[in-house]
Protein backbone atom coordinates (compact mmCIF):
# COMPACT_ATOMS: atom_id res chain seq x y z
CA UNK A 1 0.00 0.00 0.00
CA UNK A 2 1.35 3.38 -0.54
CA UNK A 3 1.80 5.94 1.78
CA UNK A 4 2.43 9.76 2.11
CA UNK A 5 5.52 10.89 4.01
CA UNK A 6 5.19 14.07 5.98
CA UNK A 7 8.02 15.67 3.88
CA UNK A 8 5.95 15.29 0.73
CA UNK A 9 2.64 15.99 2.10
CA UNK A 10 0.56 18.98 1.42
CA UNK A 11 -2.01 20.83 1.96
CA UNK A 12 -4.84 21.55 -0.07
CA UNK A 13 -3.62 24.92 -2.43
CA UNK A 14 -4.88 28.35 -1.05
CA UNK A 15 -5.81 26.98 2.31
CA UNK A 16 -3.80 27.53 5.46
CA UNK A 17 -4.19 24.87 7.89
CA UNK A 18 -3.94 25.35 11.36
CA UNK A 19 -3.98 22.23 13.94
CA UNK A 20 -4.75 22.91 17.39
CA UNK A 21 -4.12 19.99 20.11
CA UNK A 22 -5.64 19.28 23.36
CA UNK A 23 -7.24 22.13 25.21
CA UNK A 24 -7.78 20.23 28.22
CA UNK A 25 -10.25 23.41 29.84
CA UNK A 26 -7.53 25.95 29.67
CA UNK A 27 -9.54 29.44 27.74
CA UNK A 28 -6.72 30.94 28.27
CA UNK A 29 -4.32 29.35 26.12
CA UNK A 30 -7.07 28.90 23.42
CA UNK A 31 -7.86 32.67 23.22
CA UNK A 32 -3.96 33.14 23.04
CA UNK A 33 -4.00 30.47 19.94
CA UNK A 34 -6.48 32.29 18.18
CA UNK A 35 -5.09 35.48 18.91
CA UNK A 36 -1.74 34.37 17.36
CA UNK A 37 -3.61 32.77 14.22
CA UNK A 38 -5.44 35.53 13.95
CA UNK A 39 -2.48 38.47 13.65
CA UNK A 40 -0.82 36.05 11.27
CA UNK A 41 -4.18 35.68 9.03
CA UNK A 42 -4.14 39.08 9.07
CA UNK A 43 -0.92 39.47 8.31
CA UNK A 44 -0.04 37.25 5.43
CA UNK A 45 -4.26 37.31 4.12
CA UNK A 46 -3.69 33.49 2.97
CA UNK A 47 -6.54 33.00 -0.05
CA UNK A 48 -8.60 30.90 3.30
CA UNK A 49 -7.90 29.09 6.13
CA UNK A 50 -8.64 26.21 8.36
CA UNK A 51 -8.47 26.34 12.27
CA UNK A 52 -9.24 22.02 12.94
CA UNK A 53 -9.35 21.60 17.23
CA UNK A 54 -8.08 17.98 17.83
CA UNK A 55 -9.94 17.12 20.67
CA UNK A 56 -10.36 17.05 24.53
CA UNK A 57 -11.93 20.18 25.00
CA UNK A 58 -12.16 19.81 28.57
CA UNK A 59 -11.60 18.35 32.00
CA UNK A 60 -8.51 18.94 34.12
CA UNK A 61 -8.06 22.24 33.36
CA UNK A 62 -10.13 25.12 34.90
CA UNK A 63 -12.14 26.67 32.32
CA UNK A 64 -14.07 23.65 30.42
CA UNK A 65 -17.30 25.62 30.46
CA UNK A 66 -15.56 28.78 28.66
CA UNK A 67 -13.72 26.71 26.13
CA UNK A 68 -17.28 25.26 24.87
CA UNK A 69 -18.71 28.77 24.92
CA UNK A 70 -15.50 30.09 23.07
CA UNK A 71 -15.27 27.48 20.18
CA UNK A 72 -19.64 27.26 20.41
CA UNK A 73 -19.15 31.46 19.19
CA UNK A 74 -16.14 31.37 16.66
CA UNK A 75 -17.86 28.21 14.80
CA UNK A 76 -21.19 30.45 14.67
CA UNK A 77 -18.83 33.13 13.42
CA UNK A 78 -17.23 31.66 10.83
CA UNK A 79 -17.58 27.30 9.82
CA UNK A 80 -13.89 27.75 9.13
CA UNK A 81 -13.38 27.14 12.71
CA UNK A 82 -13.57 23.20 13.01
CA UNK A 83 -13.62 21.07 15.87
CA UNK A 84 -13.04 17.19 16.37
CA UNK A 85 -14.25 14.92 19.08
CA UNK A 86 -11.89 13.83 21.69
CA UNK A 87 -12.39 10.86 24.24
CA UNK A 88 -12.44 13.28 27.60
CA UNK A 89 -15.37 15.47 25.04
CA UNK A 90 -17.23 11.93 25.23
CA UNK A 91 -16.41 11.05 28.60
CA UNK A 92 -18.13 14.08 29.87
CA UNK A 93 -21.34 13.47 28.21
CA UNK A 94 -20.88 9.25 29.36
CA UNK A 95 -21.10 11.43 33.04
CA UNK A 96 -23.67 13.60 31.82
CA UNK A 97 -25.94 10.38 31.29
CA UNK A 98 -24.65 8.23 33.79
CA UNK A 99 -22.80 9.01 36.81
CA UNK A 100 -20.13 6.88 36.93
CA UNK A 101 -17.41 7.63 39.78
CA UNK A 102 -14.82 5.01 38.51
CA UNK A 103 -15.22 6.41 34.85
CA UNK A 104 -12.80 8.62 32.82
CA UNK A 105 -14.47 12.04 33.72
CA UNK A 106 -14.54 10.83 37.26
CA UNK A 107 -10.99 10.17 37.35
CA UNK A 108 -9.35 12.75 35.05
CA UNK A 109 -10.65 16.42 35.70
CA UNK A 110 -14.59 15.66 35.93
CA UNK A 111 -14.63 17.94 39.79
CA UNK A 112 -12.93 20.49 37.36
CA UNK A 113 -15.01 20.44 34.65
CA UNK A 114 -17.77 20.68 36.82
CA UNK A 115 -16.77 23.58 39.04
CA UNK A 116 -16.22 25.40 35.87
CA UNK A 117 -20.08 25.23 36.24
CA UNK A 118 -20.59 26.23 39.38
CA UNK A 119 -21.06 22.21 40.66
CA UNK A 120 -19.01 21.05 43.29
CA UNK A 121 -18.61 16.97 42.45
CA UNK A 122 -19.02 14.59 45.75
CA UNK A 123 -18.07 11.12 44.40
CA UNK A 124 -17.61 9.64 48.23
CA UNK A 125 -20.89 8.15 48.63
CA UNK A 126 -24.02 7.44 46.82
CA UNK A 127 -26.00 9.92 47.51
CA UNK A 128 -23.67 12.83 47.22
CA UNK A 129 -23.12 11.63 43.84
CA UNK A 130 -26.33 11.27 42.87
CA UNK A 131 -27.12 15.30 44.09
CA UNK A 132 -24.61 16.78 42.80
CA UNK A 133 -24.81 14.84 39.33
CA UNK A 134 -27.98 16.27 39.03
CA UNK A 135 -26.87 19.98 39.98
CA UNK A 136 -24.52 19.11 36.91
CA UNK A 137 -27.31 18.03 34.74
CA UNK A 138 -29.14 21.07 35.18
CA UNK A 139 -25.95 23.05 35.44
CA UNK A 140 -24.93 22.23 31.25
CA UNK A 141 -26.59 24.25 28.83
CA UNK A 142 -28.53 22.04 26.08
CA UNK A 143 -25.83 24.06 23.68
CA UNK A 144 -23.44 22.42 24.82
CA UNK A 145 -24.25 18.74 25.07
CA UNK A 146 -25.61 19.07 21.64
CA UNK A 147 -22.27 20.90 20.67
CA UNK A 148 -19.86 17.91 21.86
CA UNK A 149 -22.69 15.21 20.48
CA UNK A 150 -22.18 16.56 17.04
CA UNK A 151 -18.28 16.91 16.94
CA UNK A 152 -16.97 14.71 13.85
CA UNK A 153 -14.65 11.86 14.65
CA UNK A 154 -12.00 12.88 11.92
CA UNK A 155 -11.90 15.28 9.13
CA UNK A 156 -8.93 15.61 6.03
CA UNK A 157 -7.64 18.02 4.29
CA UNK A 158 -5.05 17.46 1.34
CA UNK A 159 -2.14 15.07 2.14
CA UNK A 160 -3.53 14.83 6.12
CA UNK A 161 -6.00 13.14 7.88
CA UNK A 162 -7.09 15.00 11.32
CA UNK A 163 -8.64 13.24 14.57
CA UNK A 164 -8.10 13.09 18.25
CA UNK A 165 -5.68 9.93 18.85
CA UNK A 166 -4.91 8.21 15.88
CA UNK A 167 -6.25 5.21 13.59
CA UNK A 168 -6.28 1.65 13.11
CA UNK A 169 -3.39 1.15 10.55
CA UNK A 170 -4.07 -0.84 7.82
CA UNK A 171 -7.97 -0.41 8.01
CA UNK A 172 -9.07 2.51 4.77
CA UNK A 173 -9.59 5.98 6.42
CA UNK A 174 -12.99 5.91 5.83
CA UNK A 175 -13.31 2.87 7.20
CA UNK A 176 -11.90 3.66 10.47
CA UNK A 177 -13.98 2.91 14.05
CA UNK A 178 -14.60 6.09 15.92
CA UNK A 179 -13.54 4.63 19.03
CA UNK A 180 -10.21 3.97 17.63
CA UNK A 181 -10.38 7.48 16.33
CA UNK A 182 -10.87 8.36 20.19
CA UNK A 183 -8.81 6.18 21.86
CA UNK A 184 -5.93 4.50 19.69
CA UNK A 185 -2.66 4.58 21.16
CA UNK A 186 -0.15 1.88 21.24
CA UNK A 187 -1.09 -0.16 17.93
CA UNK A 188 -1.32 3.08 16.23
CA UNK A 189 1.37 5.11 17.91
CA UNK A 190 4.33 2.28 17.03
CA UNK A 191 3.05 1.41 13.33
CA UNK A 192 6.54 2.15 11.27
CA UNK A 193 4.94 2.42 7.68
CA UNK A 194 3.42 5.21 6.12
CA UNK A 195 -0.42 5.57 6.25
CA UNK A 196 -2.68 6.59 2.93
CA UNK A 197 -1.98 10.76 4.85
CA UNK A 198 -0.08 12.10 6.96
CA UNK A 199 -2.18 11.59 10.28
CA UNK A 200 -2.32 14.52 12.82
CA UNK A 201 -3.53 13.80 15.94
CA UNK A 202 -3.20 14.30 20.07
CA UNK A 203 -4.21 12.32 22.29
CA UNK A 204 -0.77 11.13 23.98
CA UNK A 205 0.60 14.26 25.78
CA UNK A 206 4.99 14.90 25.34
CA UNK A 207 7.19 17.08 26.14
CA UNK A 208 7.16 18.80 22.44
CA UNK A 209 5.19 18.35 19.15
CA UNK A 210 6.46 14.90 17.21
CA UNK A 211 6.85 15.08 14.02
CA UNK A 212 7.48 11.27 12.37
CA UNK A 213 7.28 9.92 8.79
CA UNK A 214 3.83 9.05 9.44
CA UNK A 215 2.06 11.41 12.23
CA UNK A 216 2.36 14.57 13.85
CA UNK A 217 1.44 14.99 17.65
CA UNK A 218 0.84 17.93 18.67
CA UNK A 219 -0.44 17.67 21.87
CA UNK A 220 1.93 19.33 23.86
CA UNK A 221 0.00 18.64 27.79
CA UNK A 222 -1.20 21.80 27.83
CA UNK A 223 -3.00 21.21 31.49
CA UNK A 224 0.06 20.49 32.92
CA UNK A 225 2.58 22.48 30.78
CA UNK A 226 0.66 25.34 30.18
CA UNK A 227 1.85 24.97 26.58
CA UNK A 228 -0.47 24.67 23.47
CA UNK A 229 0.71 23.88 20.02
CA UNK A 230 -0.36 23.61 16.98
CA UNK A 231 0.41 22.31 13.44
CA UNK A 232 0.40 25.09 10.01
CA UNK A 233 0.01 23.40 7.26
CA UNK A 234 0.29 25.97 3.96
CA UNK A 235 0.59 23.50 0.72
CA UNK A 236 3.94 22.39 0.80
CA UNK A 237 5.12 24.17 4.05
CA UNK A 238 4.72 23.18 7.37
CA UNK A 239 5.50 24.28 10.90
CA UNK A 240 4.57 24.35 14.51
CA UNK A 241 3.88 27.33 16.32
CA UNK A 242 2.90 27.14 20.39
CA UNK A 243 1.58 29.94 22.85
CA UNK A 244 2.22 29.75 26.58
CA UNK A 245 0.21 31.48 29.27
CA UNK A 246 2.60 31.87 32.71
CA UNK A 247 1.52 29.92 36.36
CA UNK A 248 -1.39 27.37 34.64
CA UNK A 249 -1.37 24.15 36.00
CA UNK A 250 1.81 24.10 38.14
CA UNK A 251 3.86 25.87 35.56
CA UNK A 252 5.61 28.58 37.34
Amino acid sequence: MMGVHFLDARGPEGVRLYAVGDIHGHLDLLAEMHARIAAEIARDRPPDWRIIHLGDLVDRGPDSKGVIEFLIAAVARDNRNIVLAGNHDQGFLDFLDYPDPAGLFARNGGPETAWSYGVALRMADALGLHQTHAALVRAVPDSHRRFLRRLPAAITFGDFFFCHAGIRPQVPLDEQDPRDLLWIRGEFLNYPALHPKVIVHGHTPQAEAEVMPNRVNVDTGAFHSGILTALVVDEAEKRLISVEVPRVSGRR
